[in-house]
């Protein structure tokens, strides 16, 4: 198979909220299909990054009273932690407010300017007096103008009552949403962009069959390529948080300008990192840039981005995957019911592989929208995952558990040939986006396995004597089955693929893995790797959602606490699970022997992965003052480097130097877990200073 070169994008994520599942439909499909491709063998790299301009970033930052920029740091981190906490894996996650994305939108406005596209003309918009601004349309609120409606507060460009379009000029009444003033219309000079100059090759592109699904293609040329492409308006007058723009002081790129360039700029990150050419990427026709969005940006990410790619002489999208919505329960999500499910407290509740192989079984290759229904989820969790998948490894281990697979594969009535005929069909469903076909087609496989087992029965067989060979062919071909069908679902399952490979001591590193079956291998004892999905778990996620609804304290009076009441924890559901892994230690020590140990408050001065090495992080320590400590640290699984980053730990900082063949390991940070992605590093409460003794 000739190794393609595909560089790949998702949506950036806008730094003035939260990531939520309704985002996750489309990280989690992406991160698929590049996990997909790099498992074929092909160099494939996941582009992303924070989408951080505009007037949203600026309002909201001087409402917190600080700077864009530790609001977009912030956000940055929040987001960069909820991503891996789902197996969302990036090669580069970068930050449109960045001087490398800078240098760009110069590189491409220059090349837009000097092919005659860029106009000037006045705008008229509505003012805000107070704050001095020109509004969006979502800042302003007012009465529908629509003399048959007259629906009150509603939004600036469109009527939620009866549909209506109109400017926010034409609303009745119109308030600001951001100081409840009147606004004025006033007009400014704004900088655009003439598409109509390439319309011809906008239609040529859009309808070629080759870069969109026909709907959208279809979509398109219906709405926009019928008739003259208007003018998109690049630019907004100060104040305004972005890049100005240099020829034209005073105005600042629009934040959907310099937001695809984003996706240029993260790119140009990764190559400085990998000694790689930008230039391979972006201007050479062979690399295949793909990008993965939702139906809700079409209109950009079909028309003006190529067309800006286009005029400017960069890479045209090999194709771009557009996706649909979420709803919860056929609905939108809601606040109010809880189903706006943040990512951090679903991962609170349940294991990301739940998700993720949930909007697998219904993510086909067109823009159906997703409809998350709960019972589903916590169905198929169990009856599909635990009960079908985990549930071969689960009754087969317990017999090979410690000891190895047959030396030569047994008869399994064909099962196995059965199953690798069909990883070309699964592959092909896999390019096309097609992962409800992947998953049905990895049921019925799991079925056949099951079935397979039920009728051997080595569980029965294993009580009579003289049965044990044949008990241990049975299950070597049970397990074999299973890591077959795990190869297929590695792409949505990536932590049971890598519970897989420990398993059977054997990582699972290419496709073509589950063309051959394993023999003579040592097989672990079993680990739990799924466990069932309780009602009471998604129902605690999305109490656990709603608004807090708590009385509020009357105007002028504080809520005061009960000086006598007695404090209490929460009610909480600690399982034996942890303690039954790693048991108390019997023998007590002394105080004495505690104080021996130098337990010290550090600060994660740097950190970087270090090469060559599957589970270290190098981290310096900061112990106060210029006291630095170099450690090396197994928690790679569980934590990038930029997580790191500036947190504070906990050190053991008087134990012995310790030579590894990648340097001196100077200490070890504490951290409590199982291993794997369950590493879970100990910090001390704010107030804390590197340097303080943990007594």
């Amino acid at each position: 198979m000739t190794q393609r070169r595909i560089l790949v994008t998702a949506a950036l994520p806008y730094a003035n909220g939260h990531i939520h599942i309704g985002h996750l439909v489309e990280y989690i499909q992406t991160d698929i299909w590049v996990r997909f491709q790099k498992l074929r063998g092909h160099k494939c790299i996941f582009i992303c990054a924070d989408d951080t301009h505009g007037t949203a970033i600026m309002i909201r930052a001087q409402q917190e009273g600080r700077s864009e920029e530790s609001l977009i740091a912030d956000m940055r981190e929040a987001h960069v932690r909820d991503f891996a906490g789902f197996d969302i894996q990036f090669d580069n996650y970068g930050s449109t407010n960045s001087e490398t994305n800078r240098a760009l939108c110069h590189t491409l406005w220059t090349e837009l300017r000097q092919g005659g596209y860029v106009s000037e003309k006045p705008v008229t918009q509505l003012f805000d007096p107070v704050l001095g601004i020109f509004l969006a349309d979502r800042f302003v609120r007012g009465t529908c103008p629509n003399p048959e409606c007259r629906a009150p507060d509603q939004y600036g460009d469109s009527c939620d009552k009866c549909g209506h379009t109109h400017s926010p000029a034409d609303l009745i009444n119109p308030v600001s949403t951001l100081s409840g003033a009147t606004p004025e219309i006033r007009s400014a000079n704004h900088l655009f962009i003439n598409i109509e100059k390439l319309h011809g090759f906008l239609e040529e592109w859009t309808q070629s069959g080759e870069h969109l699904q026909s709907e959208v293609a279809n979509y398109l040329k219906g709405h926009f390529l019928g008739e003259a492409l208007r003018d998109w308006d690049v630019s907004r007058p100060a104040p305004y948080f972005g890049f100005e723009i240099p020829d034209s002081p005073g105005n600042y790129w629009y934040v959907w300008f310099d937001a695809p360039i984003g996706y240029m700029a993260s790119t140009t990150e990764w190559c400085r990192q990998h000694g790689e050419d930008f230039a391979t990427w972006w201007r050479d026709g062979s690399a295949e840039v793909h990008h993965f969005i939702g139906k809700d940006i079409t209109y950009f990410h079909t028309l003006f981005w190529p067309a800006m790619l286009k005029a400017s002489g960069f890479n045209l999208p090999t194709k771009v995957h557009i996706h649909g919505f979420l709803t919860v329960g056929g609905e939108k999500m809601s606040k109010s019911k809880g189903t706006f499910v943040q990512a951090s407290t679903y991962l609170k509740h349940l294991d990301p592989a739940y998700l993720r192989y949930y909007y697998a079984s219904k993510l086909g290759s067109r823009l159906d929208d997703l409809d998350l229904s709960l019972e589903e989820f916590a169905d198929k969790a169990n009856k599909q995952l635990v009960g079908g998948v985990v549930n071969i490894a689960s009754r087969t281990t317990k017999f090979l558990g410690g000891k190895t697979l047959c030396e030569a594969y047994p008869a399994d009535g064909g099962l196995f040939l059965f199953a690798a005929a069909a990883h070309e069909s699964i592959a092909e469903a896999y390019e096309r986006c097609d992962y409800q076909t992947v998953i049905r087609t990895c049921k019925e496989l799991c079925d056949r396995a099951n079935t397979y087992l039920d009728e051997k029965a080595p569980w029965t067989l294993a009580k009579q004597p003289g049965k044990s060979e044949e008990v241990r062919q049975i299950c070597s071909v049970g397990l074999n089955l299973f890591r077959q069908i795990v190869i297929f679902l590695a792409p949505v399952l990536p932590r049971l693929a890598q519970q897989t490979g420990e398993l059977l001591s054997a990582p699972i590193t290419c496709w073509e893995d589950a063309q051959s079956p394993l023999t003579g291998t040592p097989v672990a004892n079993f680990q739990h790797m799924l466990k069932r999905v309780e009602l009471k778990q998604v129902q605690a996620m999305i109490e656990d959602s709603k608004p807090a609804n708590a009385p509020a304290p009357a105007v002028g009076q504080a809520a005061q606490p009960d000086a006598n009441a007695p404090s209490a924890a929460p009610q909480s559901a600690d399982g034996p699970e942890a303690l039954e892994k790693e048991p108390l230690v019997v023998d007590p020590c002394s105080i004495d022997d505690f104080t021996k140990i130098d337990l010290r408050v550090a600060r994660v001065v740097s950190a970087s992965a270090v090469e060559g090495a599957d589970k270290l992080v190098q981290l310096t320590l900061s112990l106060g003052g210029d006291l630095r400590r170099n450690v090396f640290a197994g928690i790679k699984s569980a934590y990038t480097p930029e997580q790191l980053v500036g947190r504070l730990v906990i050190v053991v900082a008087n134990l012995a130097p310790r030579k590894m063949r990648f340097g001196i390991s100077e200490g070890m940070v504490c951290a409590a877990g199982g291993g794997g992605q369950e590493i879970f590093l100990l910090s001390p409460d704010s107030g804390a200073v590197p340097g303080q003794r943990v007594h």
